[in-house]
């Protein structure tokens, strides 16, 4: 069995969040499970910087004129031996800002016509255009890559499609007028097709058209059939003869774990946990917090988004660092949330500090030096952040929503004296239900003992990406098998 990943980004290469993690450790984990996979990409310039031996293998289409992108072949060098597959069309892809928007943070007025290259790609992949390789089952993830399925859908079906959702908040919506421009047939505008309430709708196409259907974590995977999260698709996913698939995704140790990563001043493991202290006084030196281990040391590694919940941290703040606690954060996004822990920085010095940034190496850090990440997400799809936390000995704080809920077991005292506890949750998406479990967090804290035993229980957890690829292959097993059964109807 033959899978083509088709997604926006992927680590090392490029990266937003976490999809890019995702798409970086599936073909690794697939290739372990005896399954051939392949990534198809973009043209960013870390993309096309990092493509060695190029081998062009088709011209695409270009509704709007211009020049046409092309597909090319090669490997992409800090991501082993496989060949992967390159959209290069430098006019869409080689521009300042970030892969969705330019440098105000605005989205880019014709994402449409950046993304829909990918489909037309995976379609002429699909119809074997590369004798060399011809892909049984296209994965397409998020809706960047939404437009797969109908693409193949409309081209007579050559491959089976799988569509990931993950995060539905993202959808990819487009002018109606931008339909001109995705090269599909008048039919594919309808109802059961790309329109959605008079837009292009790209998350849409793809969950239609696909044989299948997943999404990050089984609690997610319910979540979305209900109206109050399913933003407005809810009735799309219900209505999918194959429903929802929940995998919970995985974290790639070989790149995520204290005792071997690079990027720390120190590393350790769960049976010696000095380096761990020896990261959290690094950071508190390098960043002007005060240089005290007995302080409880909290962080966000995150995009400052409303989704993530961290305008109730701001809300609760003062009086969750006035017992003595310490706070970073790591990320960068809306401008309110950047002025809201800028202010708390100014307000709390050598308590608070803002690290205005993008960087994976400073969150290796981050991770090694907390004793607490906080996650307050409205909404989670899956989450990597409290996984990575708990590897790095730092007990995630979470909103029990989602992945979250599946990955996190609360300090309650039955968990606590069942030796099941991992963090923190709260239930109720509210300022005093978050400072309710900060003060629960605080409190366990001042008993280092019972800290120490919920810290080793954490950093034992493993959420191996071998055990999600098992489920990804029946996925693709299922999606070949349904696409069969409609051959056999026709």
């Amino acid at each position: 069995m033959k899978i083509l990943q088709t997604a926006a980004e992927a680590v090392p290469l490029v990266k937003t969040g976490g999809l890019a993690d995702v798409v970086g450790a599936l073909p690794d984990a697939l290739a372990r499970a005896g399954v051939t996979s392949r990534l198809l990409l973009p043209g960013f310039p870390a993309v096309r910087a990092a493509l060695v031996a190029p081998r062009m293998v088709a011209s695409l289409p270009c509704p709007w004129g211009g020049v046409a992108p092309t597909l090319v072949a090669g490997r992409l060098k800090p991501m082993g031996e496989a060949p992967a597959y390159v959209v290069v069309a430098p006019d869409l892809y080689e521009r300042p800002g970030g892969p969705y928007s330019d440098p105000t943070g605005a989205a880019w007025a014709d994402n449409h016509r950046r993304f829909a290259p990918l489909a037309w790609a995976a379609r002429a992949l699909a119809r074997g255009t590369d004798t060399a390789w011809k892909p049984d089952v296209v994965h397409a993830h998020d809706w960047h890559a939404g437009l797969v399925p109908a693409a193949l859908a409309h081209a007579g079906q050559p491959a089976a499609s799988v569509m990931t959702i993950h995060n539905l908040a993202y959808q990819g919506l487009f002018p109606a007028q931008s339909f001109l421009d995705l090269d599909l047939p008048q039919a594919a505008w309808n109802v059961d097709g790309v329109e959605f309430w008079g837009q292009v709708s790209f998350m849409k196409a793809g969950l239609h058209h696909a044989q299948a259907v997943s999404t990050v974590s089984p609690s997610y995977a319910l979540e979305i059939l209900d109206p109050a999260m399913g933003c407005g698709l809810d009735g799309v996913l219900r209505a999918h003869r194959g429903g929802v698939a929940g995998i919970l995704n995985g974290v790639d140790y070989g790149v995520w774990h204290p005792s071997i990563d690079s990027h720390l001043p120190h590393r350790f493991d769960v049976r010696d946990l000095r380096g761990k202290a020896a990261c959290k006084a690094a950071l508190q030196q390098a960043h002007h917090l005060r240089l005290d281990p007995r302080a409880m040391l909290m962080a966000v590694v995150s995009r400052l988004t409303s989704q993530k919940g961290l305008d109730l941290l701001l809300q609760v703040l003062p009086q969750v660092l006035q017992h003595g606690a310490q706070l970073v954060v790591l990320g960068q996004g809306d401008a309110a949330l950047e002025a809201g822990f800028a202010s708390a920085a100014q307000a709390y010095p050598g308590q608070a500090v803002l690290l205005r940034a993008h960087d994976e190496a400073l969150a290796h850090r981050v991770f090694a030096a907390a004793d607490v990440v906080l996650v307050p997400s409205r909404f989670e799809p899956c989450g990597l952040t409290q996984l990575y936390a708990m590897a790095y000995g730092a007990l995630p704080l979470v909103h029990h929503v989602g992945g979250l809920a599946d990955t996190v077991t609360d300090s309650t005292l039955e968990s606590l004296e069942d030796d099941q506890a991992t963090g923190f949750a709260f239930h109720r998406f509210e300022a005093g239900a978050f400072e309710a479990a900060l003060r629960r967090a605080h409190l366990l804290w001042t008993r280092p003992e019972q800290w120490a035993r919920v810290q080793h229980r954490a950093m034992q957890q493993r959420f191996d990406w071998d055990l999600a690829a098992r489920h990804y292959v029946a996925l693709y097993e299922l999606a070949l098998n349904r696409l069969g059964a409609l051959a056999t109807l026709a």
